[in-house]
């Protein structure tokens, strides 16, 4: 594989553009009506698309996406440097908290929230990281 995207459903793309501007502290590298990208790493890029863009594409295969809006089906673990500061920067941008920081069985401290159309974002360090 040569990249990776994520591409997230959302009922306001402006909206959740400006959030995730904000949020991982990046400029997007596209932003075009229909689609918004941040590149988080050489290989990996988070997309943005509209509910309304991505029903489209679906038709009447599947339900409408602004019907599931708010029902966690995944999440986005991202393992950052100062996860506790992502963490709260979400809170402030509007984000619900869902898990305060804490140290998980599997060895990573995360903390938890759902952004503004309610995907669920942990925020991540391992204890075995400079």
């Amino acid at each position: 594989m040569k990249l990776i995207e994520f591409i997230l459903y959302v009922s306001d793309q402006s909206v959740s553009k400006n959030f995730y501007e904000k949020l991982l502290n990046i400029k997007p590298s596209l932003d075009v009506p229909g689609m918004t990208e941040f590149d988080l790493s050489d290989s990996v890029k988070l997309g943005l698309m509209p509910e309304d863009g991505v029903a489209k594409i679906l038709s009447d295969k599947t339900p409408h996406p602004a019907q599931g809006g708010g029902i966690p089906r995944c999440e986005i673990y991202l393992k950052v440097k100062n996860a506790e500061e992502y963490l709260q920067r979400g809170i402030a941008l509007g984000g619900k908290e869902i898990s305060a920081m804490q140290n998980r069985d599997w060895g990573d401290k995360v903390g938890y929230i759902a952004d503004l159309d309610g995907h669920v974002l942990a925020f991540a360090e391992s204890e075995f990281e400079e």
